[in-house]
């Protein structure tokens, strides 16, 4: 492309001023194919073009963007500059929800992602359970019986005969059911006499002796108590895998759930510079309030690398598991209707407690009873939601190269930007309240590529017609923020924008109530910019512009231009955060 042509397309180079006469950049991309984010929301006013060919970055974020001539304007005697060759960039993706710990852990233990029956998940089993010590913990994850030919759940029996009289202990890919066997019941106390715990299940055959299926926290903590927990160093490299696979597919930044033990490991790792990834951390919302607040101060709440985020609680369980909350038995199972984990009553006071101390909330909410919960006690607490003190740390201002956007400018009221995660299904009328109470729906489309195997069985086709409903949501209002629940689902976020845009499986054989899909604009918007906004980001995190965080990824194609399927095969050449590469696709990991 000319340079004459280039000033065509983008007259004016937009940059932060420089504040000495030589203007430098540390690094320079330039012949590019550029998508900025601006405009991919029809009512962003911004000046900044949608596509550029060049960025430039100093000290971890853009400090220019524009055509190649203008943007070497920024080139010092010590700038580096990388030819793009034309490939295609964007801004990193946030995702919006994930559990970073338990990724890593079960890619590192038993590790039962997608298997294929029953009969092949012992096989995995038993392959493990020969490289282990007697009387040592089985642990893992990942499966999923309604992928399985007559998707029957597995039982304490089968997994005794590969076990060895090892105690095992693996978790449903939704963590909302595990399967353990004999020997780990046993160290649980589990028996025929043992009561379902509140809010929990705990399966029986006919002749009322456990299966070995736990359902939900309450009980599958009788036997998780018992496991000794993973050292530092255990945690350290399970959350070293995790972020390997992440950047790899072009997460830039996280916001995950994982145990506070992670999160002391995470700051390790950002004291001696190894943390190449952007974290914001849950909180438990169950803990005592002067537990959090503590924990709270411990870490600057501006910290653009890690942070503490919101609090997060559980209103139901999974679809998958049959524990979602609904207002209505599930179709195929007319006598259940799931599992609710809270009193309305105590919730509200829990909720509104804890936003009075500054903490924005969010909760796990599958089923439409569940959803209704948590929208009485969100509404509730949006009354009473206050700022949080970022006073120990300085109080960022409305600068948009402020470190992180955790309290608002004097001339806009503070929005407390409470969560529903997941708000897979909804009454009708709930869509509106979603609006009218300022909740964001966090959701993960990806869900849709597995569910619709058995969604509508489950819900019936009059509850089928407000699930997974992205559209419902935008056409209110509501901003919607993507992510992809890892390892529920693969990190891969091309899986979850395809999903999104088509309705289809992968295989393109089955759709989903296709009036619900989105456009790639509204589905990039949400993984992106939106999912920022879900972390009080949205001005240093989610575009290509002057002030941002240079977090972006190099994919091998144009991902605006090709067909819907060609999503699923997209590959990330390289990923960037902080103006450092830490994956590129001609390494084995994370590299320069």
């Amino acid at each position: 492309m000319t340079s004459k042509l280039l000033a065509v397309l983008f007259p004016a180079l937009i940059s932060i001023p420089a504040f000495s006469q030589q203007r430098s950049a540390d690094t320079i991309y330039m012949d590019g194919m550029v998508l900025t984010g601006a405009h991919l929301h029809p009512d962003d006013p911004a000046s900044t073009p949608g596509q550029v060919t060049a960025l430039a970055i100093s000290g971890g974020k853009l400090v220019a963007i524009g055509n190649d001539v203008e943007v070497l304007q920024w080139k010092g005697p010590n700038t580096r500059v990388m030819d793009l060759h034309g490939a295609f960039v964007m801004p990193g993706f946030n995702d919006a929800h994930v559990h970073m710990a338990d990724a890593g852990q079960q890619k590192l233990s038993i590790d039962l992602d997608a298997v294929p029956s029953l009969a092949a998940m012992l096989q995995v089993v038993e392959k493990y359970a020969a490289t282990r010590t007697a009387g040592s913990w089985l642990r893992g994850g990942g499966w999923d019986h309604t992928l399985w030919p007559g998707k029957q759940l597995p039982t304490r029996q089968a997994l005794d005969r590969v076990t060895g009289g090892r105690p095992c202990f693996l978790w449903r890919t939704d963590g909302h059911m595990a399967v353990a066997n004999t020997a780990a019941l046993a160290a649980a106390g589990i028996t025929a006499e043992t009561a379902d715990p509140k809010g929990a299940k705990i399966d029986r055959d006919a002749k009322g002796e456990p299966t070995g299926i736990l359902r939900e926290t309450a009980a599958t903590n009788l036997v998780l108590t018992k496991i000794p927990p993973p050292s530092s160093e255990e945690r350290h490299k399970a959350l070293d895998v995790a972020i390997v696979d992440v950047l790899s597919h072009g997460v830039t930044s996280v916001q995950d759930f994982s145990e506070w033990e992670d999160f002391l490991v995470l700051e390790s790792m950002e004291r001696s510079g190894t943390l190449k990834i952007r974290f914001s951390e849950w909180l438990d919302f169950t803990l005592p309030l002067a537990t959090l607040e503590s924990r709270r101060a411990s870490h600057p709440a501006n910290d653009p690398l890690l942070h503490l985020g919101m609090l997060k609680g559980f209103m139901d369980g999974s679809l998958g598991s049959r524990t979602a909350a609904m207002v209505e038995p599930y179709a195929d199972d007319p006598g259940n209707s799931g599992i609710p984990r809270f009193d309305q009553t105590k919730l509200n006071q829990m909720s509104s407690e804890r936003a009075a101390a500054g903490f924005q909330l969010g909760f796990h909410a599958i089923g439409d009873r569940a959803n209704g919960i948590a929208l009485d006690a969100l509404g509730t607490s949006e009354q009473v939601a206050v700022a949080p003190d970022t006073s120990r740390s300085g109080k960022p201002g409305s600068d948009p190269a402020s470190s992180m956007v955790v309290a608002p400018s004097p001339s806009t009221p503070y929005a407390p930007r409470f969560r529903i995660e997941h708000a897979q299904v909804l009454l009708p009328g709930d869509f509106a309240r979603f609006a009218t109470e300022h909740v964001i729906a966090s959701m993960q489309p990806s869900h849709l590529l597995t569910d619709m195997n058995w969604a509508s069985a489950r819900l019936g086709p009059k509850r089928s017609a407000y699930a997974y409903a992205w559209k419902s949501f935008l056409d209110q209002g509501v901003t919607l923020a993507f992510g992809t629940d890892y390892p529920v689902e693969s990190i891969n976020p091309f899986r979850g924008l395809y999903s999104a845009v088509t309705r289809k499986n992968e295989a393109g054989t089955k759709t989903f109530h296709p009036e619900q899909a989105l456009t790639l604009n509204q589905a990039l918007y949400a993984y992106t910019q939106a999912s920022a906004y879900a972390d009080f980001a949205e001005r240093v995190r989610g575009r290509l512009e002057p002030g941002y965080f240079a977090d972006f990824i190099v994919l091998d194609r144009d991902i605006t231009a090709v067909m819907p399927r060609d999503l699923l095969g997209t590959r990330v050449l390289k990923t960037v955060v902080n103006g450092e590469v830490v994956f590129d696709a001609t390494n084995t990991g994370p590299g320069r």
